[in-house]
């Protein structure tokens, strides 16, 4: 088994070694071992950084994607949680393509300014109302 230092962990993953050593911190990797000061790793480093990458990609928080690894680095991930993500993402997917469309909207109206388009106002009278922290925004734009 060829051991990687963490600089050679960085330059195949395109991750820098500040990253690498943050998820060490926080449990998401072990290194082996060190060469001199610099870290090594297993060569399964690299497959459990681009789970890393893909969870962080997906929406997932780093305490969550610690979550889908055994103790000892293989993946142990929750289907449920992968559905429950996905369901997520299908809600911003929606609201995003709404938001689009509304902007595609104003972009075009004939209205002599945006501030006279009635759907623009309504936009404006929705999308302004502030959300409590950790309360999810399921405004839908599209029914605008």
């Amino acid at each position: 088994m060829k051991l990687l230092d963490i600089s050679e962990v960085s330059c195949q993953t395109g991750i820098a070694a500040s990253a690498i050593r943050h998820y060490e911190e926080k449990g998401l990797l072990t290194s082996v071992g060190r060469r001199g000061l610099k870290r090594l790793f297993g060569p399964e480093v690299l497959d459990q950084l681009a789970l890393i990458t893909l969870g962080k990609t997906a929406g997932f928080s780093l305490d969550e994607i610690k979550s889908m690894f055994r103790p000892d680095g293989r993946p142990d991930i929750s289907r449920e949680k992968l559905t429950e993500k996905a369901e997520e993402l299908d809600e911003q997917i929606r609201h995003l393509a709404s938001l689009r469309d509304m902007i595609r909207h104003v972009a075009v109206c004939s209205a002599p300014s945006h501030m006279e388009c009635p759907r623009f106002r309504k936009l404006l009278r929705v999308g302004g109302k502030r959300q409590p922290a950790g309360v999810r925004k399921n405004t839908r734009f599209g029914s605008l």
